[in-house]
């Protein structure tokens, strides 16, 4: 059962007791008040997890009282209810931090979705807190880890850009960490103390991902049962990061970039213009240069969110960074799995060092995942590695070890080279063979042949 704390305040009997029941019966700790006053002097008592406040109250109305517990606690998540279905209201409450608002009357599987979202939010906060408490040193940036010199470069970055207003567009693999250079560009800028809004657009519909960026008015479509502020309104003075922004409709596109140029859009089935300040950061695993020239991306848009680009290096690139990241995330899980296991063994961690990772920082952190959960003894060994990669790594510890390479950098591109073509003569010049036994995409596997000029007859047959 869940078990965090929920704070209700509703001067309304009969809704504080159907909202302390069906939010208990849930298996959240329930507290409820009827006055404002003292929903205050409870929370110099106790912390709570969220709070779910009416903001129609005698006395102390909601939105004061939410204004007095964001003073105390600026990390608590509120949900906001009304019967009176103040559109100014809702935004109001939005603007002074408040996660959403339901208007009354409303069915109570809406606010059982609602509390449960906002229950997940605020578990992520808790859990990125935890992790910035643990990430000390010189050579960690806001959750970055990595002191190679391509992440210092990217630290440089992050420095130079916090401080401005300026679009950003973080380009990188899957998994090389987009999400958290764009947390660290804004918990480093002037608007920390905002809200940081995230959309991953590849995740929603045409019609939903309108919905969710700019909000909806109520009766705009079938089931939009209530007024809903979309993540342009909940980032006002704050920062948007819009993920995979490669994925977005052209039609979208256009209404982006109205937003981008003038500041201000519509609701979907609304009239009336919302003024609004939000710095965007995007971020894609895609060539919008070349989306741009096929005509998949609006070249004006491009522009808008390209004015300053970071390059995030995929991990093959970084791989003097694998141990300290490795060590980052046998700390994290041996902490959640409650087992004792002190360190990764040199032979383990040489496969590590070895595979090339073409799931990048989040396949190595699954991989040290499920070595913590499989190992048995006081260190992860070679034999808690799926065995693709011990086959790898194996391979490339046959290779020979070339004399004069004194860069680590220039040793490893070196191995790298002669472990592409072992696995080419091992699979009959296969290339698509060859790129599956590395572990590698084919269309990486290409990009390596050319990078080290090796010019190799396909046998694949098309």
């Amino acid at each position: 059962m869940p078990g965090e704390k929920i704070l209700v305040v509703d001067d309304e009997p009969g809704m504080r007791s159907l909202l302390g029941k069906v939010l208990a019966k849930e298996g959240y700790n329930v507290t409820t008040f009827e006055h404002g006053e003292d929903a205050l002097s409870a929370m110099t008592a106790e912390e709570f997890d969220l709070a779910v406040l009416d903001i129609e109250m005698p006395g102390m109305n909601g939105l004061e009282l939410l204004e007095r517990l964001k003073e105390s606690a600026p990390e608590l998540t509120v949900i906001m209810i009304t019967a009176y279905g103040s559109l100014q209201s809702a935004v109001d409450a939005m603007r002074l931090g408040a996660y959403d608002y339901l208007t009354k009357p409303f069915e109570m599987d809406e606010i059982k979705l609602v509390v449960e979202r906002a229950v997940e939010r605020e578990r992520l906060i808790t859990e990125n807190r935890a992790l910035h408490e643990e990430l000390e040193g010189n050579y960690s940036f806001t959750g970055i880890i990595g002191r190679s010199a391509r992440m210092e470069e990217v630290y440089d970055m992050v420095r130079q850009v916090a401080g401005t207003n300026a679009s950003v567009l973080i380009q990188g693999e899957s998994g090389t960490g987009k999400e958290l250079v764009a947390r660290s560009i804004h918990y480093n800028s002037r608007r920390k103390e905002k809200p940081l809004v995230a959309l991953n657009c590849a995740a929603l519909a045409e019609g939903v991902l309108e919905s969710e960026l700019f909000g909806h008015e109520r009766g705009a479509f079938t089931g939009a049962i209530r007024t809903k502020a979309g993540r342009f309104e909940a980032a006002h003075n704050g920062t948007l990061f819009l993920d995979e922004i490669g994925d977005i409709p052209i039609p979208t596109q256009i209404k982006l970039l109205r937003v981008l140029q003038e500041h201000e859009f519509e609701r979907v089935g609304g009239e009336k213009s919302i003024k609004v300040d939000a710095r965007i950061i995007a971020a894609t695993n895609k060539d919008l240069m070349s989306a741009v020239r096929e005509g998949r991306f609006r070249e004006d848009l491009y522009y808008r969110l390209n004015v300053v680009t970071i390059n995030l290096p995929p991990l093959r690139e970084r791989r003097e960074d694998i141990p300290e990241l490795a060590g980052h995330f046998l700390k994290r899980y041996t902490r959640e799995t409650g087992k004792r296991i002190e360190h990764i063994e040199p032979k383990t961690m040489e496969y590590l060092v070895r595979y090339d990772w073409p799931g990048n920082v989040r396949e190595l952190e699954n991989i040290v995942e499920r070595a913590v959960v499989l190992e048995k003894g006081g260190s992860v060994t070679p034999s808690s590695l799926p065995m693709n990669l011990r086959d790898v790594a194996e391979a490339a510890c046959e290779l020979t070890v070339p004399e004069g390479k004194g860069g680590l950098t220039e040793l490893l591109e070196d191995l790298e080279r002669q472990l592409i073509i072992k696995a080419l003569r091992d699979n009959g010049g296969s290339q698509t063979a060859a790129a599956a036994s590395l572990g590698l995409k084919r269309s990486t596997f290409r990009y390596k042949l050319e990078k080290y000029d090796l010019v190799v007859p396909d046998t694949d047959v098309d």
